[in-house]
């Protein structure tokens, strides 16, 4: 049985320009010690299911519905208050996007990564104060940083003070919204090896969210590909990387530049739609070089193209019916 079972996720907003679709219908995945990578271009939506999954959800939602299952308790029919207690921070976590600047800048940050276990398990100071130092140490940092302000810190330690607030709860899902967006190349890397080394000693399993299909190699073993709120391709790194099935994964990994390679890297042409108003029949069609009639009206189903890899392309779907008739 997968630790995470995410089943017709959909998340919608009130807007002035109408219902924004930042979400919808997503399906997926995770084992226990996995990392599912979910990647896709800014305005995918791939911050907005993060927030779905932790139920972090701002006044103009207009719809939330879909079933997530946590180590086979259904945890999304669960009231807010009881999933505030017994599932948030608890049982899964979250480092946002830029977490370096999400620190109250006058307050200690030993203090705001310990204030989880002070305010939720009513945890003693001093004991408090030991295990956010022991996480201090688990992410490279020294433990007398528990008595600095954000300040003092370069963005890369309030990167590290982010994940060990994340892990304060012992919790057993971390989701990683763009960890090293706002970091320069060689803290980046050291920000890598950090989560990996956290998947192997600790055996967390992670979601890790971001618009470098590239990066999500060093660490994912499932990816996800977003677009326009859609998963439109799913399957194992080696898949994903190796035998793309999508047209929209297919030009995400074109646009990568490579070390050894005499082709120059390609752009996607166009645009991400509207999520308010989003095209007819597939969604990336507007954009698509393999374009053909059934695309612009009607929506593709998710075709299984190989063993635990789908793939949501009218080509695919084409393929698999000429396969049939031999």
């Amino acid at each position: 049985m997968p630790m995470l079972e995410v089943r017709d996720l959909k998340l919608q907003y009130s807007s002035a320009r109408g219902v924004v679709k930042a979400v919808d219908n997503v399906s997926f995945d995770i084992e226990k010690g996995e990392v599912l990578g979910i990647v896709g271009e800014s305005g995918s939506g791939k911050t907005s299911l993060s927030l779905a999954l932790m139920r972090v959800l701002p006044k103009n939602v207009h719809a939330y519905e879909g079933q997530v299952t946590l180590d086979g308790k259904e945890i999304s029919s669960l009231p807010d208050e009881a999933f505030r207690k017994q599932v948030r921070w608890r049982q899964i976590s979250m480092v946002f996007q830029g977490a370096q600047n999400s620190l109250n800048p006058v307050l200690k940050v030993g203090f705001q990564a310990a204030e989880p276990m002070l305010v939720r398990s009513k945890t003693d100071r001093r004991e408090a104060r030991k295990r956010v130092e022991d996480l201090f140490e688990l992410v490279g940092l020294p433990r007398e940083i528990y008595d600095r302000y954000p300040h003092e810190l370069s963005g890369g330690m309030k990167q590290r003070v982010g994940v060990a607030s994340a892990l304060v709860l012992d919790p057993k899902l971390i989701i990683l919204d763009e960890p090293t967006s706002a970091l320069d190349v060689s803290i980046q890397a050291q920000i890598m090896n950090l989560l990996k080394r956290l998947k192997r000693e600790l055996g967390l399993s992670m979601i890790f969210i971001t618009h470098d299909i590239a990066l999500s190699s060093d660490i994912c073993d499932h990816l996800a590909v977003l677009y326009a709120g859609e998963v439109v391709e799913k399957g194992s790194a080696e898949q994903i990387f190796g035998n793309p099935k999508h047209p929209y994964t297919q030009l995400l990994l074109a646009s990568v530049p490579r070390l050894k390679s005499d082709t120059d890297p390609k752009y996607i042409p166009g645009a991400p739609p509207d999520l308010t108003s989003p095209p007819p029949g597939c969604r990336f069609h507007p954009r698509c070089p393999y374009r053909f009639e059934p695309c612009d009206h009607k929506v593709p189903p998710q075709v299984k193209v190989d063993e635990g890899q789908t793939a949501k392309c009218w080509l695919n779907v084409e393929s698999e019916k000429v396969k049939a008739k031999k």
